[in-house]
């Protein structure tokens, strides 16, 4: 079965079948039939950030020019959710400290902002904001204005609330020859993987384990060579997990030199 479909995180488009052969199979048909060239390329990972820590910040977006100006502010709080918990917010406003009709674009600029990233672009999930305070002017302060108060805010909450990168975690079933079950949990092991099972099925080995995502990009090609092609596996997203620290600093080191060399191209 062949599959083509967009990412909506990373924006790629993807293909998949049944193993390597099968993609460069349908490669090879696409530039003799229609002369299309392909480049493949492993697909982006789609990891995402969140925070471990508690944050109170205040954002406030002033901007004078000549005639009316623009006055937002706003005092959030933000607390981690369980994984999977996504986004909540909360207005605690009591009082009229910020018109209702503005508390809408706080949490604009809020979600705006987290879907951009802090650390290294990706979406930020699994986080609460409680919206508790905040002022207004009566001619200046308009919903663009509380939106730049939410984003700022959101900014500030970030550096306090220790942020961390998360990344997807598959489950993987492995079916090989018994011979080669050693090499295969020594390979695991080296990719981060966690045993989750073994199990023998007609003189051949079952292995169940859970590997994070970026580590299974070349796997299929991977297998086959440790097995002499005998060997074959299947995989599904489980969850979403924290990426060691030595990881991280690769992830962001490496977001930082494309965001620079971007920049570099847009300034020329």
């Amino acid at each position: 079965m062949v599959r083509f479909f967009r990412d909506p995180q990373t924006k790629e488009f993807l293909i998949s079948g049944t193993g390597q052969q099968h993609i460069e199979v349908i490669v090879s048909k696409l530039k003799k039939r229609y002369h299309t060239e392909v480049n493949l390329k492993a697909p982006k990972v789609p990891y995402r950030e969140t925070i471990r820590g508690r944050a109170d910040v205040q954002g406030r977006h002033k901007k004078q020019s000549g005639g009316h100006g623009q006055y937002g502010d706003c005092k959030i709080k933000m607390e981690p959710l369980a994984r999977g918990g996504g986004f909540e917010f909360v207005n605690d406003i009591f009082g009229g400290a910020i018109p209702k009709n503005f508390i809408p674009a706080v949490e604009k600029g809020i979600v705006e902002a987290s879907e951009r990233g802090y650390l290294a672009g990706y979406p930020v999930v699994d986080f609460k904001v409680i919206l508790y305070d905040g002022s207004y002017h009566e001619v200046d302060s308009n919903e663009l204005s509380f939106k730049m108060a939410g984003r700022i805010a959101f900014r500030k909450a970030m550096e306090q609330a220790k942020p961390t990168l998360l990344e997807p975690i598959m489950s993987v079933e492995i079916t090989i020859p018994d011979e080669f079950a050693g090499s295969i949990m020594g390979d695991l092991n080296s990719r981060r993987g966690r045993i989750q099972g073994m199990d023998n099925k007609a003189g051949n080995t079952v292995v169940k384990a859970e590997v994070p995502m970026a580590e299974m990009l070349s796997y299929g090609t991977d297998l086959t060579s440790m097995t002499q092609g005998r060997g074959s596996f299947a995989m599904e997203m489980a969850h979403y997990d924290i990426v060691p620290a030595i990881h991280q600093e690769k992830i962001i080191a490496a977001y930082k030199a494309e965001r620079g060399e971007l920049i570099e191209e847009e300034a020329s």
